[in-house]
């Protein structure tokens, strides 16, 4: 692999980081990798829930992440201005 393109991952997110949003990625069994990005709701026993905008909540074993961090909340919806 061209070392331009090697990504460097680090895991910044800890179980002090409940109830704050994050973006956690994990490797799947296949290998590919998948993003989650929500409030992290609970990390107990190994495992991670996020609750994502849409109200889903995603499960992941502490052992699949490779990549956490906690992240901005989104902006608020822009207002539409009134035309006169």
């Amino acid at each position: 692999m061209d070392p331009l393109f090697r990504a460097r991952f680090e895991i910044s997110v800890t179980p002090g980081d409940v109830g704050r949003r994050v973006s956690l990625r994990r490797r799947l069994p296949d290998g590919r990798f998948t993003d989650a990005v929500g409030v992290l709701e609970s990390w107990e026993h190994g495992r991670l829930t996020v609750r994502r905008r849409d109200g889903s909540l995603v499960e992941l074993a502490e052992e699949t992440l490779v990549a956490g961090k906690v992240v901005p909340n989104p902006p608020p919806p822009r207002r539409r201005s009134r035309s006169p």
